[in-house]
């Protein structure tokens, strides 16, 4: 599978010049209607609703919200849904969401309503969660179909699957089975009900039987489209996220404000530097301010060139690059050690070109306030009028400025503007340090520094520290203190089991922490049976939520026992068997990472302003943004503007950021891409208004959470 490495997959240039042209031509004929490309999500508070809407919001596709729940919310009739302007009709959404087929009583008006628009200006509706029914297309699960869980279960996209909205996975959609004890997806399997127009895209085998029953599939009838999905989700789970993409693309015929890939990078921070090694009698780091035992000696973990040929050869059978965060004092010290000797330094420095670098500062020094070691846990240093003793602005600069030369001197491509800092210091550390250093964003100015990292357990968000925007980097809980599987699971028995069980006692005292152990794990195998399968689970939830935030391990995870790339592999291996060449994991460097999240952010905000319009009329979309606003924008292949092919492909569709400088850009939309009101598949007739869903089952959904790994 070909993997994206080259920067700024989906950032601002990708066609930015080509808006330099006035708006496309009016419409001469108002009778075509304008349909403005946004969704009605209509909720009843379920979490089907939410992880559609919250995809939605991923991708920065904009959608109105009807809460069932509300008494005060909007009626949703005829005036709600459509008006006239310009003397031209207007349908106000491109595609409905509704919790099931039919959530209103018997007879509501607000559901003829929805029929009536939903068939005037053939616009599709999501049922996100709905009973197996005659009313949606399907037999009645008892009708030799199922109701019950499907933990476990692997489902399959069919062949209409791939040649329609999933053709951008392999086939196979597993549904998660976390747990023993809790019950995670429930589902109705079924057959498509006598003489419905019925196509399943998304089944399972029905259990007992030889046949499969559809879990996603759409019903046509009464001249509307509806896409009937029957398991219950939510948005943090596996088997939605697979599908998440298919469901908006089929909602809006592959044309939508937003856009989404699925990214994964790696920093591996420490390169060239040695890493102090967990003690396993000890339940300490030597070295470390907290290790006070006088019998602690430190046992360094430190790269061998072996270890870079390794990293090497995984590289290129994953077609993936690592980002190595470099201290060169690691490299300065080791030749003033050993006679001028180093042979890890000579041996990445001569592939230098086939990673990418970050400056991590010289000697890794801790960058904040001066840290008082004398006390455990340490504290900030303070100045005789009680004030706090900063580290300063010459001395950040210093470590910023003698590593990038040394960069620069032994030929590493670097980019200037990215900085990691040694445990992310000098940025604010709870408990002992409330405040960024003050000296801090001074120093980065200094040195051009335009792209910080930052710990995403500590600050999620992005934020500004003088002239650079935080990257906010998810911690892999892959220690940096172990180069060996059971130093690992040693050091993770310690910090996730009770005291009476010889643990640290996080766990008694923060309940709800996620990763706590009911027993410690077996030191042979923990590590690969129970460790490996949870960090990979996570890290692909970020990479299947949108998410371009890099994660980071530590050069001693590549040492020795290689502990990090079991958890790697699991990630991009299980990537592959799951996607179609068409949908790469795209690989960006820290900077392009930063712009992609300042573009979402602007994006974001225009939204939240309320000031974006984009609206269809027959075959061109029209996009209205505040000046100067980057606009992401998903349309079908061969979209064209200016008679220029419109965006990158990506999962079957063309996708990028645009913009708004020269006035409302135009894009023409293919003829293939016929307008949805010259769909005459729909089959005639009325059909009799549904009766209400029964109740459905929800099981309790599974969150997410991030355990906190130190930097260091």
């Amino acid at each position: 599978m070909q993997r994206i490495f080259r920067a700024g997959a989906l950032t601002a240039g990708v066609l930015v010049a080509a808006f330099g042209l006035p708006a496309g031509p009016a419409h001469a004929d108002t009778d075509t209607p304008r349909v403005d490309l946004r969704v009605l999500v209509v909720s009843d508070g379920g979490p089907a609703t939410e992880a559609i809407a919250a995809e939605l919001d991923t991708a920065g596709t904009p959608y109105t919200t009807i809460d069932l729940t509300d008494a005060d919310r909007p009626v949703i009739d005829t005036a709600f849904l459509a008006d006239t302007v310009d003397g031209r009709p207007r349908a106000r959404f491109q595609a409905v969401v509704l919790p099931d087929d039919n959530p209103f009583a018997a007879g509501s008006d607000e559901m003829d309503a929805l029929a009536a628009y939903e068939r005037t200006y053939a616009v599709p509706q999501v049922d996100a969660y709905t009973y197996a029914r005659p009313e949606a297309g399907l037999r009645y699960p008892v009708d030799d179909g199922y109701s019950g869980g499907l933990d476990g279960v692997q489902a399959q996209v069919t062949a209409a699957g791939r040649t329609g909205p999933f053709g951008y996975l392999e086939g196979a959609v597993p549904f998660e089975d976390n747990s023993p004890d809790v019950g995670e997806s429930y589902a109705y399997l079924s057959q498509p009900a006598p003489g419905a127009d019925f196509t399943p895209y998304v089944d399972a085998p029905i259990p007992g039987s030889n046949a499969r029953g559809s879990l996603v599939g759409e019903y046509r009838h009464d001249g509307r489209r509806e896409l009937v999905v029957t398991f219950v989700y939510n948005r943090y789970q596996q088997q939605f996220r697979l599908l998440a993409r298919g469901i908006v693309d089929w909602m809006t015929d592959g044309l939508h404000l937003g856009a989404s890939r699925n990214y994964f990078a790696v920093h591996v921070d420490d390169v060239l530097a040695a890493d102090d090694r967990w003690n396993t009698d000890l339940d300490c780091t030597p070295g470390d301010v907290d290790c006070t035992d006088p019998s602690a000696t430190p046992d360094p973990i430190r790269m061998t060139p072996a270890d870079v040929d390794h990293a090497l050869a995984w590289q290129a059978d994953r077609r993936f690059t690592l980002d190595l965060a470099y201290n060169a004092a690691g490299s300065v010290d080791q030749r003033e050690d050993h006679g001028g000797v180093d042979a890890l330094a000579d041996r990445l420095i001569a592939a230098r070109d086939r990673f990418r670098w970050i400056n991590h500062t010289y000697t890794h020094a801790f960058l904040g306030c001066v840290q008082d070691t004398s006390v455990v846990p340490w504290k900030c240093a303070t100045n005789a009028d009680g004030s706090t003793r900063w580290v300063s602005r010459s001395e950040i600069s210093a470590e910023i400025a003698n590593n990038r030369v040394w960069g620069r001197n032994v030929g590493l491509p670097l980019e200037d503007d990215e900085l990691v800092t040694g445990e992310h210091s000098g940025l604010a550390v709870l408990p002992q340090q409330g405040e960024d250093n003050p000296h801090l964003g001074p120093a980065l100015a200094d040195n051009g520094i335009g792209w910080l990292g930052s710990d995403n357990s500590r600050e999620p968000g992005r934020r500004q520290v003088g002239p650079a925007t935080t990257v906010p980097r998810y911690p892999m809980n892959v220690f940096y203190n172990a180069a060996r599987a059971a130093e690992q699971v040693d050091e993770y028995n310690w910090i996730y089991t009770g005291r009476a069980q010889g643990g640290s006692g996080i766990c008694e005292d923060n309940p709800a922490t996620t990763t706590c152990l009911d027993a410690p794990l077996d030191p042979a195998t923990g590590y690969q049976d129970h460790i490996v399968p949870l960090e990979t689970r996570t890290a692909l939830s970020h990479v299947l939520g949108n998410d371009p935030r890099p994660h980071f391990i530590h050069q001693s995870n590549l040492a020795e026992d290689r502990i990090a790339y079991p958890v790697l592999d699991g990630v991009l291996g299980g990537y592959d068997a799951l996607f179609a060449a068409d949908t790469p994991v795209v690989n960006l460097r820290m900077k392009d990472i930063g712009a992609e999240l300042e573009h979402r952010a602007a994006w974001r905000a225009a939204l939240d302003a309320g000031s974006v319009t984009a609206y269809r009329i027959g075959d061109a979309v029209t996009v209205q943004a505040p000046a100067g606003t980057a606009v992401p924008v998903t349309v079908p292949t061969g979209t064209t503007l200016a008679g220029t092919v419109f965006g990158e492909a990506y999962a079957g569709r063309m996708s990028g950021w645009t913009s708004s400088a020269d006035g409302p850009p135009t894009l023409s939309l293919p003829s293939s891409a016929a307008a949805p009101l010259d769909d005459t598949a729909s089959a005639g007739g009325t059909t009799p208004a549904p009766a209400p869903a029964p109740a459905t089952t929800v099981p309790v959904g599974v969150s997410e959470s991030v355990p906190y790994t130190s930097d260091r």
